[in-house]
């Protein structure tokens, strides 16, 4: 029997104009952008349908706008008769998984993700932090070497575990430059500058943790009505205290996405849809387990194709 999990994207993923065909044809998709502009008290889906891309491309508006146009596919998709057994999203994404999973309202989530990309922006600096991909090096090996640079006086940390040879590294500018030269020296094949506005999911980011903790405080969560897997512990999260706590501890950890997708096919998913923009998760996915199918929905086509082998998995079930 087939089982389908929902994956949101985060940053990185947002392009202007995401969003537009179905924005444009589905009155319904169309309230998505409106209600977030409402909750904002700015016009946010200008931005995301229009752009300029340096707006979109800003902490504190691409978060909103992903989480917005994710959730809208979501529901296109749920209105297609096409409904997630499990979901999940990387980093600012995992608030998309919560919205479908029933833990948090859009308009809650679109409120607190701004103030998130407000914190996350006003941690650091610009030109202090950075972030670099680290391709084909063994994850403990690059630990050695972050923990060498950081206990030298120039922190970094693993940010994101992202699928066999992909890691990623935050902290500053500093740190992130001599963890790079130090892993090529150590083995790895290379070294990617990422261009970010901050060193996300480093322990840089604990002033914008604590802020963000006294504003989850101020909205009601519910438990999940599908099973969530968390980006921290790649686990399934289970009561609203356990997911405060997850969308606190995971602004300044690593994202465990290799090990979230492996928990969701122990647990029999086959298909994994990425809901929203671009193919970044689908890719990840593919690198983990070639055996499992994926899907990307952004447009009317590729809703579509969904559509089309959802009915195939009815067949088969």
């Amino acid at each position: 029997m087939t089982k389908i999990a929902f994956i949101f994207p985060g940053q990185g993923s947002q392009v202007v104009g995401m969003g537009q065909e179905f924005v444009g044809n589905t009155p319904a998709s169309k309230v998505f952008y409106e209600n977030a502009d409402q909750v904002l008290g700015f016009e946010l889906s200008k931005i995301m349908l229009e752009g300029p891309a340096e707006e979109l491309t800003l902490t504190y508006h691409a978060q909103p706008a992903l989480l917005t146009t994710g959730v809208m596919v979501a529901e296109k998709l749920r209105a297609a008769g096409i409904t997630p057994d499990y979901a999940a999203g990387h980093s600012l994404g995992e608030y998309g998984a919560l919205v479908i999973a029933g833990v948090l309202s859009f308009e809650d989530a679109v409120a607190i993700v701004h103030k998130r990309g407000l914190y996350m922006n006003e941690a650091v600096p610009a030109g202090k932090g950075a972030m670099a991909a680290i391709l084909g090096m063994e994850l403990d090996a690059l630990r050695n070497v972050t923990d060498q640079i950081t206990a030298a006086g120039d922190e970094v940390q693993v940010a994101n575990v992202n699928c066999p040879g992909q890691i990623v590294i935050s902290g500053t500018k500093a740190g992130v430059e001599k963890a790079s030269v130090a892993a090529k020296e150590a083995g790895a094949k290379r070294a990617i500058p990422l261009v970010v506005s901050g060193p996300f999911h480093s322990e840089l980011m604990r002033p914008s943790a604590e802020q963000l903790r006294v504003a989850l405080e101020a909205i009601t969560l519910s438990a999940p009505q599908i099973p969530v897997i968390g980006n921290v512990k790649a686990d399934e999260l289970q009561d609203v205290s356990a997911i405060e706590h997850e969308l606190v501890e995971q602004v300044y950890s690593a994202v465990q996405w290799e090990a979230s997708v492996r928990e969701m096919i122990a647990e029999g998913v086959d298909v994994f849809i990425e809901c929203g923009p671009g193919k970044v998760l689908s890719g990840l996915v593919k690198k983990i387990d070639r055996s499992v199918t994926t899907y990307c929905v952004f447009d009317e086509a590729s809703l579509e194709t969904v559509v089309e082998a959802s009915k195939e998995w009815a067949i088969n079930a």
